[in-house]
């Protein structure tokens, strides 16, 4: 009965804030949307069971207006901060003044190891092209890997948004490395196609649908047109924290091979996923494949004790891997 109570407590405090943040008058950033932003992270980030399939369907539907509202807030705050890291003459030398940097920091980490363990048996197998779809005008996750973990490797990163993108290629212009390696797409993702064959690893963010349906829509479209063999890394939530995220979960990634799935108990907020597109074409295409840096993805029992012993961000951060397939 305690835990019940517990959840009971926590849709309670949750459709509160909900309420109150359902009545401002804009999203922008300022003190009464950080603050209540703030209490709605702090409120969803503990540990918890709670299965939101079991949900009442009014709360499910303050939950889908919720993630909304949240992805709107994210979205302006991006683009804030964004027009403050412009006014520098070297955006990239100041990315620290955004107040989450360091969540970024630790889940581009993060996932740049999770991949790693997945990609390649071979040591000087790295992916060579990667497209992050839906990127934003602040697009962190691109950078942090570009910066430190995939050097040689170019991004193509999709947005609808044109005025994102504008705002997005503003910041690595000043560097000449990223400059060249950073490439940006105002393009709808269902629209691209024959293009997506090209990325030996895709990025799917987590606001790129919202609504689960819509999620589900574009993972069909990747799994359709995505090399056979090719990653997709996508985020998704647990617990609690799906108040502020969809959730993904395996059923809903039809057309690939789902590797793992990850869930951080600290303040990085999103769960990681990391699936192989099915390769029924591998075997035919793998001379193509081997040209544009594609590597063999081998679907290897990643528990978490093989990632203690790494020299990274993950000996800090709890992970509980929910999901482990063993070749």
């Amino acid at each position: 009965m305690g835990s019940v109570h517990q959840e009971a407590v926590l849709v309670d405090k949750v459709c509160q804030i909900y309420d109150k943040i359902s009545k401002l008058e804009t999203l922008k950033p300022s003190k009464d949307v950080n603050s209540l932003f703030t209490e709605l992270v702090t409120t969803c980030i503990p540990p918890s069971s709670i299965n939101m399939a079991t949900l009442p369907q009014y709360i499910q539907e303050t939950r889908s207006k919720l993630i909304r509202l949240c992805g709107e807030a994210e979205g302006l705050l991006e683009a804030h901060f964004s027009n403050i890291l412009a006014s520098f003459p070297y955006p990239l030398h100041h990315l620290d003044v955004f107040p989450y940097y360091s969540n970024y920091l630790k889940l581009s980490k993060l996932e740049f190891d999770i991949l790693s363990r997945h990609y390649s048996t071979e040591v000087d197998v790295v992916p060579k092209r990667v497209a992050f779809v839906g990127s934003g005008p602040l697009p962190l996750t691109s950078i942090v890997l570009a910066s430190y973990h995939l050097k040689e490797a170019s991004f193509h990163n999709y947005d609808i948004d044109e005025s994102a993108n504008s705002m997005a290629s503003r910041l690595v212009l000043s560097d000449d490395d990223l400059s060249k390696r950073m490439l940006f797409h105002t393009r709808d993702v269902m629209e691209v196609t024959d293009s997506l064959k090209e990325y030996d690893v895709v990025f799917l963010a987590a606001l790129v649908g919202m609504d689960i349906d819509d999620k589900v829509k574009v993972i069909k479209h990747l799994a359709k047109y995505m090399a056979p063999g090719a990653v997709l890394m996508l985020r998704s939530a647990h617990g609690a924290r799906a108040f502020l995220y969809p959730v993904v979960n395996p059923e809903g990634l039809q057309g690939f091979e789902v590797l793992s799935i990850f869930h951080p108990q600290d303040e990085v907020i999103n769960s990681v996923v990391i699936a192989r597109k099915d390769s029924v074409q591998a075997e035919t295409e793998h001379n193509h494949h081997h040209q544009i840096g594609m590597g063999s993805i081998v679907p290897s029992c990643c528990k978490y004790r093989d990632f203690q012993g790494l020299n990274s961000p993950l000996n800090q951060i709890n992970i509980i891997e929910e999901l482990a397939m063993d070749e």
